[in-house]
């Protein structure tokens, strides 16, 4: 069953709300995969949240209002939904902030999100996101390189920085996996909440991780890579760029394990 819902600061969103919001840039979000009202992850999400907040605005909404206004949004939806919450300033961008500025929040409820099929191969560009470490909103280059990947033949995209490191995907974190431990890219990304939850509950295995540069040339056939976002902890990659890569179902069987793990929290 489609539905879509929008909500604005903890009400149904009318066309004035969201007449000042549609063509502006200067805002940030998160994203989350809603199973019977409650989410994997709930404290990320809101850390998320204010921490960009802080950065972007120097200023945050407390957790319990952000959760309050989740909550209104998915009660009024199916059970099972995708979320996303998206937090604005006014005025908005291209204005100086000003002594008393609000915050708003506009909240969009879709369907469940279906990840793609498995595996997936994705093309390598050259680029960096300008504050990568901010879930921020009008990043054309996420689907210029996307679309560009398409024309040749690849799913998506993976982004390597001027150092040559292999840093994430256009909406993905990246893991490889070496048949020993797991192995997150050491560049400036963003650390997915799936991404912090797959940490977490790896550690909490006892399973061994690293964080090191990966270079093209670092991917052999003996090393294996997933993709993952807020709609699954674990897509196989069996190809980067020109490099194949082992295809190697029990790292990703051992990425999902992981974070079923992980409790749903009630909204």
């Amino acid at each position: 069953m489609s539905f879509s819902l929008t909500y604005f600061n903890g009400r149904v969103a009318t066309a004035e709300d969201l007449a000042p919001l549609a063509f502006t840039g200067y805002s940030h979000f998160t994203a989350m995969q809603v199973r019977d009202r409650s989410v994997k992850g709930l404290d990320l999400h809101l850390s998320r949240l204010q921490t960009a907040s802080s950065l972007l605005f120097d200023q945050h909404l407390p957790d319990s209002q952000v959760r309050e206004y989740l909550r209104v949004a998915i009660e009024a939806a199916p059970p099972d939904s995708s979320v996303t919450c998206f937090l604005a300033s006014r005025p908005g961008e291209f204005m100086p902030a000003g002594p008393a500025s609000a915050l708003d929040v506009l909240i969009k409820v879709v369907e469940p999100a279906d990840p793609p099929a498995a595996p997936m191969a994705f093309d390598v560009a050259r680029h960096e996101r300008h504050l990568p470490q901010i879930k921020h909103v009008g990043e054309v280059s996420k689907t210029f390189y996307l679309r560009r990947a398409n024309a040749r033949g690849f799913d998506d995209a993976a982004f390597e920085d001027g150092a040559g490191r292999i840093s994430e995907g256009t909406i993905w974190n990246l893991a490889f996996w070496d048949g020993e431990s797991v192995i997150w890219p050491e560049a400036d990304v963003l650390s997915g909440v799936t991404m912090q939850i797959l940490v977490r509950q790896l550690e909490a295995r006892g399973i061994p991780q690293q964080t090191l540069p990966v270079r093209q040339l670092d991917l052999t056939e003996g090393i294996s890579a997933a993709a993952m976002n807020s709609w699954t902890p674990g897509i196989p990659l069996t190809r980067l760029g020109d490099h194949q890569l082992k295809n190697d179902s029990a790292f990703t069987r051992l990425l999902h394990d992981v974070y079923d793990a992980e409790p749903l929290v009630r909204i």
